[in-house]
């Protein structure tokens, strides 16, 4: 690793040690920075730009291998700060340059040839020396007063780089294929160049700190990011699972702009089975309803999934996006993408018996529930209808009594261009 490159890393390491390799354990909601650092003597001291250490989740910083005394954390005065009382050039409105003496960098008061004190813009200002990227951004310095010299890593977590997966569902009559992408983010104004990396995904949750404000992202691809060559880019392994979590490796060297989502392909898991249909999830009532039914899309995957957008084509034409979450292997995954105006539905109950006790309470109802069905579509379109039904006692059909609540559904094959009628019998007893 070249000097520049160490200084582009989110951990600049100073002095008495030296920068070596960066890895990254991406979670979907902050990450894990392990930067290897030593030292041949007994203090070690560190330093974490602004930008990076604004996403730090406190009290995560850490160091392994290395036993300290003591640590001290302080907050550093930015670059230009180091110009105070020396010369600097300020070009005026009318695009005159004159040497001017810096006086304090927190309000940038300047003082010129006759004496006089105001303030000025940064942009206003030249120098003789070439600044850094962030000259106004001060830094974090953290001196470990060590036990002894060695080698160790420096662990600590942010909210600044995340990652997400991102899915596409190809379907068509012939079938349909599922796909996945990794967007990798880096909200900081840091490069990363890292040589492990590895990706998690499932329910993880840390303590303290907020999520860093949003800022603007230029997209990144393999290519353009590892050059024309496609075996230059990473390429994502599946690596286990640790404890209830799923667990990708990177599997070679990664780099990772400052302000960038890299996007790398990531499943192309096999769909064990597929299914279109129309349906409709509600509460049971007694009154009469009317209106259309939902599509949705029901599958499995011979792969665990993790939580993610979804963007659904047919025939390559975007129908619908929506979330899908966490999915074991061989897991269902079912969502609706909204009204199919094509298939309405009309609900009618009718009380065929009630029971009251001797105060002449109702205390027991039957009801028979009716579903009509109609579609102007020109072919035949599986519809299914759940609903849920609450009470002491509830009874569909002639299944068996369950407590608190039961589930009536309805499945049907709805001809095209034609209409069907299905009936189900609730009983609720609340005797």
């Amino acid at each position: 690793m070249t000097p520049s490159a160490a200084r582009l890393l989110a951990l600049t390491i100073l002095s008495s040690s030296a920068a070596l390799a960066t890895d990254l354990r991406i979670y979907p909601s902050f990450t894990e920075v392990r930067e290897s650092v030593s030292s041949t003597g007994n203090t070690l001291t560190v330093a974490l730009p602004q930008e990076a250490w604004a996403g730090v989740i406190g009290g995560s910083l850490d160091l392994e291998g290395l036993a300290f005394n003591s640590a001290i954390q302080k907050l550093e005065a930015n670059w230009l700060s180091t110009l105070e009382g020396k010369t600097v050039f300020l070009r005026g409105e009318d695009g005159k340059v004159e040497p001017v003496t810096l006086v304090r960098a927190k309000d940038l008061l300047v003082k010129d040839a006759s004496g006089r004190y105001f303030s000025v813009r940064y942009e206003q200002l030249q120098f003789d020396v070439l600044p850094p990227s962030n000259p106004l951004s001060p830094s974090q310095t953290l001196t470990f007063n060590l036990k002894a010299p060695g080698t160790g890593t420096l662990s600590y977590l942010t909210r600044s780089v995340t990652w997400q997966p991102r899915y596409t569902l190809k379907a068509s009559d012939a079938g349909a294929q599922l796909s996945a992408l990794a967007d990798v983010r880096n909200g900081t104004d840091l490069p990363y160049d890292v040589k492990n990396t590895e990706l998690y995904a499932g329910d993880v949750n840390v303590q303290g700190g907020g999520y860093p404000p949003p800022m603007p992202m230029a997209a990144v691809t393999a290519e353009s990011a590892y050059g024309r060559a496609a075996d230059a880019a990473p390429k994502i392994e599946n690596a286990g699972d640790l404890r209830g979590l799923y667990r990708y490796a990177l599997t070679t060297p990664f780099t990772l702009p400052a302000n960038s989502v890299v996007t790398l392909p990531f499943l192309t898991p096999k769909l064990t089975s597929f299914e279109r249909y129309v349906g409709l999830n509600t509460y049971f009532s007694t009154g009469t309803q009317e209106g259309t039914l939902n599509r949705f899309y029901r599958f499995k995957a011979d792969d665990r999934l993790p939580a993610g957008p979804i963007t659904v084509r047919e025939d390559n034409r975007i129908v619908g996006q929506t979330n899908i979450g966490e999915t074991r292997k061989g897991g269902e995954v079912e969502f609706t993408l909204g009204d199919d105006p094509d298939v309405a539905y009309t609900r009618a109950v009718q009380t065929v018996t009630q029971t009251k006790d001797a105060k002449g309470n109702v205390t027991k109802t039957t009801y028979k529930v009716t579903y009509t069905l109609e579609s102007s579509k020109t072919r035949q379109v599986r519809a299914e209808i759940t609903e849920r039904v609450g009470g002491r006692l509830v009874t569909i059909d002639t299944g068996k009594a369950t407590q608190n609540q039961a589930l009536a559904t309805v499945k049907v094959d709805v001809p095209a261009n034609g209409k069907v009628s299905r009936s189900f019998t609730v009983v609720i007893d609340n005797s």
